[in-house]
């Protein structure tokens, strides 16, 4: 191959370019307009980039995007905590873009309340 580091450069590019689009920023958030969901866990998702919980509220699934898994478990949360069925109480931000999407601050499960960021 005639320009190996190019093809290198070239592809870590596109690689690490596709990570951050998935990755969207936090200003997509409204802060101004903090509030709480309390519900039972529908789905949990621990995985990269964020955890991802759904729950229902008001008739509607709502989609509550926590930490990173590695910051969760820092903090004493673990996957087994937040599994389906287990009740929850979530504050943050509602999506400016997604419908019945929100960003939690902090997640109170079993009487104990975990800051997110």
């Amino acid at each position: 191959m005639k320009h190996p580091l190019f093809v290198l450069s070239l592809s870590s590019t596109l690689l690490t370019s596709g990570i951050a689009f998935a990755h969207h920023g936090w200003g997509s958030y409204d802060a101004s307009k903090q509030f709480s969901i309390t519900s039972t866990v529908q789905r949990a998702d621990w995985q990269n980039p964020h955890v991802m919980v759904v729950v229902t509220h008001a008739n509607k699934n709502w989609e509550a995007v926590l930490a990173p898994p590695f910051r969760m478990s820092a903090r004493g949360l673990e996957p087994d905590m937040i599994k389906p069925g287990r009740q929850v109480t979530l504050e943050g931000y509602p999506s400016t873009r997604v419908e019945n999407e929100m960003r939690a601050e902090r997640i109170t499960v079993g009487g104990k309340t975990f800051e997110l960021r």
